[in-house]
């Protein structure tokens, strides 16, 4: 079973995807995306360990080719955050020449190697803004990368003011 849940800053997807992780059966597994790149990375990395440590979950540092991830055995993965992931592949350490098809062909790995898949993504794209052209890509292909979870996966949810929108499938 795969669940994506969608949501803006602080909007109370990360809670919600977590609830629903909870209620799955284990190992849990978290895939953190986020490289610790400064002070300040890290202090979010430490303070979102916390929140999650009474959750059960083993913790994988994994930041772009999920292609190359080997869970040690299967059961339910939480994917924080497929816009973590994105940078990572366009611009960070992770960086792949051809990211979309990549990280697709590493989500149908990681589906394939666990029994649930919970992934967390960012809903960046309201402002109606006009950007450069680096983060035009950035958001072209977090984009992408929704559409392609949202027709693939069984559960779509956007968050929005900690209420969590059954947009396919059904609410846990």
């Amino acid at each position: 079973m795969t669940h994506l849940v969608i949501g803006g800053s602080a909007s109370g997807k990360s809670t919600f995807a977590e609830s629903i992780v909870s209620r799955l059966p284990g190992p849990r597994y978290y895939i953190a995306t986020m490289e610790p790149w400064d002070a300040e990375c890290r202090a979010r990395i430490e303070k979102h360990r916390r929140q999650r440590a009474h959750l059960g979950f083993e913790t994988v540092e994994h930041y772009g080719d999920l292609q190359s991830l080997t869970l040690p055995q299967r059961g339910t993965v939480l994917l924080e955050c497929m816009g973590n992931l994105t940078a990572n592949v366009l611009f960070g350490s992770q960086k792949v020449d051809n990211p979309l098809p990549a990280v697709q062909r590493g989500l149908e790995s990681l589906i394939g190697q666990c029994d649930h898949l919970v992934v967390v993504t960012n809903d960046v794209f309201a402002d109606g803004r006009t950007y450069d052209d680096s983060t035009m890509a950035y958001l072209d292909l977090l984009a992408a990368l929704n559409r392609h979870m949202a027709a693939r996966f069984d559960h779509v949810f956007e968050v929005v003011c900690g209420i969590p929108l059954c947009r396919k499938g059904e609410l846990p």
